[in-house]
């Protein structure tokens, strides 16, 4: 699996955050940051739920 952001798309609101902290921050600067691009297998399923909470569908995930 490979997890893309579009930071063009993304306002930061911290769902995916909130559903896969291990792969999602947002920092004190209000950005998200992508933690890995490639999780381990046990966050799959974190990330695919992280992916169809977001909002402005920002997330993208591959795999």
């Amino acid at each position: 699996m490979r997890v893309e952001v579009d930071h063009d798309q993304c306002e930061s609101n911290a769902l995916c955050m909130g559903r896969a902290p291990e792969v999602f921050e947002v920092r004190d600067d209000d950005f998200l940051y992508l933690l890995t691009e490639e999780p381990s297998p046990e966050l799959h399923e974190k990330v695919r739920q992280a992916e169809r909470l977001c909002p402005k569908r920002a997330i993208t995930v591959h795999g």
